[in-house]
């Protein structure tokens, strides 16, 4: 993969980020004193600054099992009770440092009742907003008029197959057809309001490897300028999922030529292709490649729990804390005891497949 990494990767609009980021910073004085404390500091264990991103989730169930994630396990496809307004309002009000969230986690995030509330809460503030769905309900009462008019500043959309067969193996309990006709919806009322934000986002794995040339396409078709393959497949810090994604990831059979053919098919179509993946894992010998989310970035669980990342995304598997209590958890005992493991290179074990020489 080392010639991959020249490839170019999903990027977000530049000029509404810094819009956003700028509007933030003279609104809210204290929001840009912390981001100076957190563009000037070292990584040690101990910070003088509050979290600048989070990953939040509102909810924790999903109407899908798909067959590479967690929440499959999970009975009912639920692990905990929806995110409260309440709940997540305190949480945004406290961490006054935030330039950008993340709002989904393990789960479909529109089946939480005020998932749009949510958004232009955040928005309201001045915080870049992205989040993830499946696409299933956003014609449910006009969903889709309701995401773009939320003002969020980019959706991606998961489409992890091509046709209706590998789409429905992969993404148990989805239905292809209504998903390419809500997506369609979706991006023909970004077009009419001028807010295209929207990316087709696709988990490529050995039952869509085989269509690699019709995304691009497919992404034309239901109007996405913008189609992100990604290559890595995650384990959620767990034996038997690494085992289980291990079996399905097809990692080394691509190539740059693959990725050149498939750029080129997105251009034929007007659809720009972007690849993600985890080309040059962190290093635990330098600590200019440490994993930047221990010092800068946390996820935040439905049940208010803070868990290490989204690559774990569950706090069954690994906890830090309380996230009512975010700004004393930030550098509690616990946090310092985390952070001074990846600075002394003893990373913990949910972290190792991140890591290159991890000592596995």
């Amino acid at each position: 993969m080392d010639r991959l990494n020249t490839l170019p990767r999903p990027y977000r609009d530049e000029e509404l980020y810094q819009a956003t980021l700028q509007a933030g910073f003279k609104k809210y004085p204290e929001r840009y004193e912390n981001y100076l404390k957190y563009q000037a500091a070292q990584r040690g264990k101990v910070l003088d600054y509050l979290p600048i991103m989070l990953d939040v989730e509102n909810v924790s169930r999903c109407n899908y099992h798909c067959t590479m994630c967690q929440v499959s396990d999970w009975e009912g496809y639920k692990r905990a009770d929806d995110m409260s307004f309440e709940d997540y309002k305190a949480l945004i009000d406290s961490q006054y440092g935030l330039i950008e969230i993340k709002l989904q986690g393990m789960g479909e995030p529109l089946l939480g009742k005020c998932y749009f509330e949510m958004i232009e809460y955040a928005r309201a503030k001045h915080i870049w907003v992205r989040s993830t769905t499946n696409a299933s309900i956003l014609h449910f009462q006009e969903n889709y008029k309701r995401m773009i008019d939320s003002d969020i500043c980019e959706l991606q959309v998961s489409i992890d197959g091509a046709s209706k067969e590998s789409y429905e193996k992969i993404r148990r309990g989805g239905k292809f057809e209504k998903v390419l006709e809500n997506c369609r919806l979706l991006n023909e009322y970004g077009r009419e309001t001028n807010r295209k934000r929207t990316r087709m986002w696709t988990v490529v794995q050995r039952d869509n490897f085989h269509e690699l040339e019709k995304f691009p396409i497919l992404a034309a078709e239901l109007g996405f300028e913008r189609c992100s393959l990604s290559l890595d497949l995650n384990d959620w810090g767990q034996d038997q999922w690494r085992e289980n994604n291990d079996k399905v990831d097809i990692h080394k059979q691509f190539d740059l030529a693959m990725a050149d053919h498939l750029m080129a098919i997105g251009k034929q179509h007007n659809v720009e292709v972007t690849f993600w993946f985890i080309d040059e894992k962190y290093d635990k010998t330098d600590p200019q490649k440490l994993c930047p989310w221990p010092f800068n970035r946390l996820y935040i669980s439905s049940d208010m729990k803070i868990v290490p990342c989204c690559m774990v995304a569950n706090p069954e598997v690994y906890e830090l804390g309380d996230a009512r209590q975010l700004t004393n958890e930030w550098n509690s005992e616990q946090m310092q005891a985390f952070r001074r493991e990846h600075l002394e290179g003893n990373i913990p074990k949910i972290c190792q497949s991140c890591y290159k020489n991890s000592g596995k």
